[in-house]
């Protein structure tokens, strides 16, 4: 990736539980405040000035100056700014709080288990990740403004909770700032009844007639106080339109055409307007304008590719040195963006002028991207130019590093768009993909289904026999699956391990699942072999892989009364996923079940039931998506994992003795600790939100009464009259963080 794409990495050394995709850094740097912007002293001064509300709301249309406010209060304050631009790529909501991590990590440490739960692909959001982050932000020492702008582009009910949740988090001396264009995501009422949010409206925000002056002049327009005073009037203060007016003026439009058009009755610019001001500059100037519009960020190189004509970068630095509605970036004066109103207002123009040319503009941008190295950007140029096969080509190179990256709700977004448009026939390895994704995330019957399609496109004329890796990872689905029996997976996973040597690929995984296979066929020797060679290639694994295959054999080890190498092995594997930063992972109720198991033979029965408890807050991650693995570590539930798959050799006998060992000798624990369904453990977290139970049912594709049924028999185990008498109980239990 060359040094003017907008992504970098930040500075920072990687940590083992950062996630590894790119930051955009522009998005954690405060906009500059540029010469000509109009200062607002006295708001700023209600900002800056010592205030005990912890919360700020500033909410106004477009083009009011929300963002440029907070920059100025940032400019003339002394406490340290983090600040997050809001985009809607942020709709995931471990990537928008990974953006809130870095920038408070910046400004002191968070830790961390907070960069651990953001980096695995299975942990809780409410449950984990909100938790460990909201304790960093209301234990940090020194004084923080959290700015997040442009904060209405998140339609995301998670992202919008998590936000809700640290806005009671704010430490004593801080804020955390909100900027859009509606209500920000937090119980307003309730923090205006305590006296605990300041609100800055469109009223607050509308210039007086002196601003209003002062930015006309500072637009190189010179009016007399009359023509002020009737422009001001007719835009009722609205900055942009103000501006607006000043460019179609400075290139020679009229000031009753400009007071007119430009006037507050109508908040936004109307299409006579933006031709009119349009028509008025030169066709190079347009052209570039219009065109360059289809972009999110722009850059010389760029703009050139896109439009195809030399001395595009010349004039992006023209424009950016004449026009305050291109926003700067980046301290280099290289990367820029157009305020989103401006930018609203030349793609309708180019909407009307050139339709049939976006989509041209749009695949150029994301071949400029392929060629620079950032795949992601592409994508997403081709989802917007809507290029099915293009978006899927990519979607197969990079979701195993987005899953890994634990952008689970980014990976479901590319795969429901290509499947609302027919995208995955041809595409075999995206279909796997999904499958692959929903099994270890809890998502069974979204497993099967792609399997399914898997299936179906296996047995129809368009399978490719040359596409090996494709293959062999199809194969793999179906030993996961073990949708045939125990003879059937044991066949499949050795096809897999052929195909996968064939493509020259080495796959741990691979080896995992024929000694999973040969134990459930009652081959415990021959199954032990392959976990070995398996954990032999642990620098070309995942820690998740490598600590189900330290748990196996430590299950090996106990079946031959080797307790000794069995507890050891058991230690292992919950040291790998520490290590890796990935404790909330979907193999933790098998490391936690393995562990159990050990410390009941030595005796030791608070292991055991801490263990347990362990195993149980992410023990609805195992399903009959990945049978066996569940089976091995739920003690409850086995019954119904066997309805679905009834051929699982050894296992059935194995998982019905434990059970009476485990109800015999594990004596009483914590109420309720053990007896939460998986449906239950999968609402849990959601209790500590401020959602609602329609909005929770909504959350989870449930009916509202189904969500009631189940949060009352969650008070009930948990002994619990109240919803935060439940969180405090679960939190004692260790079945909820914070």
């Amino acid at each position: 990736m060359d040094d003017l794409d907008v992504r970098e990495r930040a500075s920072r050394p990687q940590r083992a539980g950062q996630p590894g995709f790119d930051l955009v850094t522009s998005k954690l740097r405060r906009p500059p405040v540029r010469p000509g912007t109009v200062h607002r002293p006295s708001l700023v001064e209600r900002l800056v000035r010592e205030d005990p509300r912890p919360v700020v709301s500033v909410v106004a249309p477009a083009g009011y100056g929300k963002t440029t406010l907070l920059a100025q209060w940032a400019e003339h304050n002394s406490q340290a700014f983090a600040w997050v631009s809001v985009d809607e790529a942020d709709n995931d909501p471990k990537v928008l709080l990974t953006y809130v991590a870095q920038a408070l990590d910046a400004v002191e440490p968070v830790g961390e288990r907070v960069f651990d739960a953001l980096a695995s692909p299975v942990s809780s959001v409410p449950g984990s990740v909100v938790p460990r982050l909201g304790a960093a932000f209301s234990s940090m020492t020194s004084p923080v403004v959290l700015v997040l702008d442009d904060v209405h582009l998140l339609h995301n009910s998670e992202c919008r909770a998590a936000l809700s949740v640290l806005a009671d988090h704010v430490p004593y001396g801080s804020r955390l700032a909100f900027a859009g264009r509606d209500q920000p995501p937090v119980r307003v009422a309730r923090l205006r009844a305590e006296g605990r949010i300041l609100e800055i409206g469109a009223d607050d925000l509308s210039l007086t007639r002196d601003e209003a002056s002062a930015l006309l002049r500072a637009a190189a327009v010179r009016l007399g106080e009359a023509d002020v005073a009737e422009l001001h009037r007719r835009t009722e203060g609205w900055a942009a339109g103000l501006y607006l007016a000043a460019l179609y003026l400075r290139e020679g439009g009229s000031l009753p055409a400009a007071a007119l058009s430009f006037g507050g009755g109508d908040r936004f610019v109307t299409e006579y307007v933006e031709s009119e001001f349009l028509e008025r500059i030169s066709q190079k100037q347009r052209e570039f304008l219009t065109r360059t519009a289809v972009l999110e960020r722009m850059c010389g190189p760029l703009c050139e590719a896109v439009l195809e004509v030399p001395g595009s970068a010349a004039t992006l630095a023209g424009l950016a040195r004449s026009n305050l509605l291109l926003v700067p970036l980046d301290r280099r004066g290289q990367w820029y963006r157009y305020h989103r109103l401006f930018r609203d207002m030349l793609q309708a123009e180019l909407e009307r002028q050139a339709p049939g040319l976006i989509p041209a503009l749009r695949r150029r941008a994301a071949g400029w991207h392929l060629h620079s190295g950032s795949p992601e950007e592409a994508l997403e140029y081709f989802i917007a130019a809507g290029d099915v096969d293009e978006v899927a080509s990519l979607v197969e190179k990079i979701w195993l590093s987005a899953y890994r990256q634990g952008r689970v709700t980014t990976l479901q977004r590319w795969f429901r768009w290509l499947d609302d448009r027919g995208g995955i026939e041809g595409h075999l390895m995206v279909a796997v993909a999904a499958a692959l994704v929903a099994g270890p995330t809890g998502r069974a019957a979204e497993a099967e289904r792609w399997a399914d399609a898997v299936d179906c496109w296996q047995r129809s004329s368009l399978a490719k026999a040359d596409d090996l890796p494709t293959e062999a990872w199809a194969t793999m689905l179906r030993v996961i699956l073990c949708r045939r029996g125990v003879e059937q997976m044991r066949a499949d996973a050795d096809e897999a391990a052929r195909e996968f040597a064939a493509a020259n690929m080495v796959v741990p995984v691979a080896p995992v699942f024929q000694g999973i296979a040969r134990i459930l066929s009652g081959d415990p020797d021959g199954g032990d072999a392959f976990f070995e060679e398996a954990i032999s290639w642990q620098q070309a694994s995942s820690p998740d892989v490598i600590a189900t295959a330290q748990c196996e054999r430590s299950l090996v080890a106990m079946a031959r009364s080797q307790w000794s190498q069995a507890d050891a092995l058991a230690g292992q594997a919950a040291t790998t996923l520490r290590l890796a930063g990935i404790e909330d992972s979907y193999v933790t109720p098998l490391v936690c079940a393995v562990q159990a198991r050990a410390a009941l033979h030595r005796g030791d029965l608070q292991t055991v039931r801490r263990m347990l408890v362990g195993a149980q807050r992410l023990r609805h991650l195992l399903t009959y998506a990945e049978p066996h693995l569940a089976v091995q570590a739920r003690m409850r539930e086995v019954d119904e994992l066997f309805r679905r798959r009834s051929d699982l050799g050894t296992l059935v006998g194995e998982a019905k003795a434990l059970r009476v060992r485990f109800g015999n000798e594990r004596g009483s624990s914590a109420p309720g600790a053990s007896t939460l369904t998986a449906a239950e453990l999968r609402l849990l977290p959601l209790l500590t939100t401020h959602l609602s139970v329609p909005e929770i049912a909504a959350e989870l594709f449930l009916s509202s009464h189904t969500i009631r049924s189940q949060v009352k028999s969650i008070y009930r185990k948990l002994d619990a009259a109240t919803r935060n008498q439940a969180i405090t109980q679960a939190r004692e239990l260790g079945l909820l963080e914070g």
